[in-house]
């Protein structure tokens, strides 16, 4: 089990009974500020354009990562409605709506492709939600893989990182579903050969999968920050994947970030993108690390 250390932060899971597909939905106890990024060319998402800095909405109450592909995004209506018998969103004239940001990723080759997570699986996922939760293939990261550019996948899952500086505090949960590989000590000889021009270009599997892929998360820290700013941080979140995926961010992936502010304690913008990037990267890298 990990723990979120950000108060008012709390993650529950619905999982497959057969172990193909799940969800998982971060839920914020107080009104949060958040925006997102997509760099991969394929995404599933849903609430994106209210993400965008320019947006009227300026609060986030929840986020839910999904396997499913865009079937998937069903889940977050799910929580929706769990969120408003709590009366939980943004206030409006004719009642509360709550502001539930989705992300899915591709895993429906995983058992049945009939295998994904609905409304009332995010509505379970949501009356779960604890502090302490589970990592690893279970969730968004139940039927989760990497390692497809060269046809041999093994499995991904759901990780977890923590950075600290002081009172700052910086975290991240990502479901790691990638096209390329975790970079690890072994994985490098791939962009080593490509830069001595010596790579074998036959190994790579072909045709190169569309949208069968994805990384998904969010970034959560306890800094208090604008709009614009968890957009800044979203986008180094993306520089850490980047350094912990080979290739990340390509045509058969739908990379996406949301960076979220629990706004808490003042820090330099400048030091949250760094450990943005550093958490990404140290969660994503742990899969490769044996578990406990």
């Amino acid at each position: 089990m990990v723990e979120f250390l950000i108060p008012g932060v709390r993650i529950g899971h619905f999982t497959d009974e057969e172990g193909r597909t799940g969800c998982t939905v971060v839920v914020f106890d107080n009104p949060a500020v958040g925006s997102a990024e997509v760099r991969g060319a394929a995404p599933a998402t849903r609430e994106f354009a209210l993400m965008e800095p320019t947006a009227a909405v300026n609060r986030i109450d929840a986020v839910v990562l999904s396997g499913g592909s865009a079937f998937g995004l069903a889940a977050a209506d799910g929580v929706v409605a769990e969120l408003e018998t709590e009366g939980a969103g943004f206030e409006t004239d004719h009642g509360v709506v709550p502001i539930v940001v989705g992300m899915s990723l591709y895993d429906l080759g995983v058992g049945a492709s009939t295998a994904r997570p609905r409304a009332d699986d995010g509505r379970m996922a949501a009356r779960s939600v604890t502090t302490a939760f589970t990592v690893g293939q279970v969730g968004a990261g139940t039927g989760a893989t990497v390692g497809k550019w060269r046809d041999a996948p093994t499995p991904g899952g759901l990780v977890h990182a923590r950075a600290e500086a002081g009172p700052l505090v910086v975290e991240a949960l990502i479901a790691v579903n990638a096209y390329g590989d975790v970079i690890t000590a072994e994985k490098r000889d791939a962009p080593t050969a490509m830069a001595r021009g010596t790579f074998d270009w036959s190994s790579v599997a072909t045709p190169f999968r569309s949208g069968e892929n994805t990384t998904i998360g969010v970034i959560v820290t306890n800094a208090e920050l604008s709009k614009t700013e968890c957009r800044l941080v979203a986008e180094s979140g993306h520089d850490g994947m980047a350094r912990a995926i080979f290739p990340a961010h390509t045509g058969a992936d739908g990379d996406a970030l949301v960076a979220v502010s629990r706004p808490l304690v003042e820090a330099p913008l400048a030091q949250v993108r760094m450990l943005a990037a550093v958490v990404v990267e140290n969660a994503i890298t742990s899969l490769a690390e044996p578990r406990p």
